[in-house]
C-alpha cells in the first residue's frame, strides 16, 4: 500500500466517508459544497472503488478547500465494501474525531442535510442518525419493488428497514460497527443490527449532479437481499418455523384423508392422490426445516473473522 502525502493533516471535527466509482464530475462538485459548508472542519475520505475510466484525483478535494484523502482500491468491490474500507480507515486514522458521516458522492445525498443530521446527533439522544426519504424521484417500477422489498424484509427478519447509507454517527458507534463482520455485507443492515440508538430523520432526496447511476436493477436487487444476509439467523429460524407449521398441517391433512377413507366419503382414486401429495409435502418441508436449523446452528457458533481493510487499498493519497 503506497502512501503519498501532500501536506500536514489537521484535526477536523467531522469525517465524511463516501464511495466514488467513475463519477469524478459529480464528486468534485460535492467536495466544493462540503468545503463551502464546513471548510477545514470537515475531512473527506473518498474511496475510489477501482475506477478505470475516470480515477479520482486528490486535487479535486484540494481545490474545494477542505482536507481529505483518496483511498484507491485495487479493484472494484461495490459501494458497501468501499464504504466499509473508508469507515475502517476513519476509525483507525481519526480516533479523535467525534462525528462521522456516510454519504453517496453523486449529490442525491444533499450536503445541506448533513447539518440536520449533525444537529440531532449532537443532541446526544442517538448514536446514529439515519436519513429516511421524504420524497423520491425514482421510477414507478423502483418504488413498487422497494415497497415489496420492505414487506419481505420485515416478514423474514422481523426488522423494519427504511433507510440507506446516508447517516451520521458518533465515535462510539463508529468503533462498534467497524468491529462487526456484518458491515462488509450491508451498511444499513449492520447499523440496524448493532443495537445502537438510532434516530430516523425524514429528508428530501436531491438530484444527481452529473452523469447517471451505475446501479442496475439486478445490482439493486442483490444489494437489497444482501441486507437480509445480515439477519440470516432470524431468517432461517422464521423459515424453519413456517416449514414446521406446514409440516404439521400436512400431517393433519393426511389424518383427515385417512378418516374420510375409513368413513367411506372418499371418491375412487382421491385418497391415494391426496395422501401421496401430503406425504411428499411433509418430507419436503421436514428436509427444509432440518437444513435451516443446521444452518442456524452454524451461524450462531461461527467465529468472528474480521477482514483487514488494508488488503483492499492500492494507494492512499492525501490532499
Amino acid at each position: 500500500m503506497t502512501i503519498i502525502k501532500n501536506e500536514l493533516e489537521q484535526t477536523p471535527t467531522l469525517v465524511v466517508v463516501m464511495p466514488v466509482y467513475e463519477d469524478t464530475e459529480a464528486s468534485t462538485r460535492l467536495f466544493r459544497e462540503i468545503g463551502r459548508l464546513f471548510g477545514r472542519n470537515a475531512y473527506i475520505v473518498a474511496v475510489d472503488d477501482g475506477s478505470v475510466m475516470a480515477p479520482l484525483s486528490p486535487s479535486s478535494i484540494t481545490e474545494a478547500g477542505v482536507p481529505g484523502v483518496v483511498l484507491t482500491l485495487r479493484r472494484n468491490v461495490g459501494h458497501q465494501q468501499a464504504i466499509t474500507v473508508g469507515l475502517h480507515y476513519a476509525a483507525e486514522q481519526h480516533t479523535s474525531v467525534p462525528r462521522t458521516v456516510i454519504m453517496d458522492s453523486d449529490g442525491e445525498d444533499r450536503p445541506e442535510s448533513i447539518i440536520e443530521l449533525l444537529r440531532i446527533l449532537d443532541a446526544g439522544s442517538a448514536d446514529i442518525v439515519v436519513a429516511q426519504r421524504k420524497s423520491r424521484q425514482e421510477t414507478a417500477a423502483f418504488k413498487t419493488f422497494y415497497f415489496f422489498y420492505k414487506q419481505i424484509f420485515k416478514l423474514l427478519s422481523g426488522k423494519k428497514i427504511s433507510f440507506g447509507n446516508f447517516m451520521a454517527m458518533n465515535s462510539f458507534a463508529l468503533r462498534r460497527i467497524t468491529a462487526m463482520q456484518e458491515l462488509w455485507t450491508h451498511v444499513a443492515g449492520c447499523a440496524l443490527s448493532s443495537r445502537l440508538r438510532l434516530h430516523y430523520l425524514p429528508l428530501d432526496r436531491g438530484a444527481r449532479y452529473a452523469g447517471s447511476s451505475k446501479m442496475s436493477f439486478v445490482s439493486l436487487a442483490l444489494h437489497g437481499f444482501r441486507g437480509l444476509m445480515v439477519f440470516a439467523d432470524n431468517v432461517m429460524v422464521r423459515v424453519g418455523i413456517f416449514c414446521t407449521m406446514l409440516g404439521i398441517l400436512s400431517i393433519l391433512g393426511g389424518l383427515t384423508a385417512i378418516g374420510l377413507k375409513i368413513s367411506g366419503f372418499a371418491t375412487p382414486g382421491w385418497f391415494s392422490i391426496a395422501l401421496g401429495i401430503l406425504t411428499l409435502f411433509f418430507f419436503q418441508t421436514g428436509a427444509i426445516t432440518l437444513m435451516t436449523l443446521l444452518l442456524t446452528g452454524v451461524a450462531k457458533t461461527g467465529g468472528i473473522n474480521l477482514l483487514d481493510y488494508r488488503q483492499y487499498i492500492e494507494k492512499v493519497t492525501h490532499a
